[in-house]
């Protein structure tokens, strides 16, 4: 009877069964903050962790970080896209917890 009470409990507190993925949810995160509101996301059916880095290409045609955002993303994919005057780099990751936080920006 308690662990019926105790599962119930849990399935209560956790809507979602406790088996989603938590991802970072950052409209503008530069040099490790969140310039508006940081939140967290849980993965659904197709769904990844979603980094997209912004670039500004220089005159010299190299690539200068700008910011990145993170989000939770269905259909997701790594993809590299490139234009006259910025890239912008997607990563997805499903791994663990929390996976699309930048490293070393």
């Amino acid at each position: 009877m308690l662990t019926l009470t105790l599962l119930g409990t849990a399935l209560l507190l956790c809507p979602h069964g406790g088996a989603g993925t938590l991802c970072y949810e950052c409209p503008k995160y530069h040099l490790g903050l969140c310039y508006g509101d940081m939140s967290s996301c849980t993965l659904w059916h197709r769904q990844a962790c979603a980094v997209e880095n912004f670039y500004v290409l220089t005159k010299k045609g190299r690539s200068k970080y700008h910011y990145s955002r993170l989000s939770c993303m269905t259909n997701c994919k790594d993809i590299n896209f490139s234009g006259f005057d910025r890239r912008t780099e997607l990563t997805c990751c499903i791994s663990s917890d929390y996976c699309n936080l930048p490293e070393g920006l």
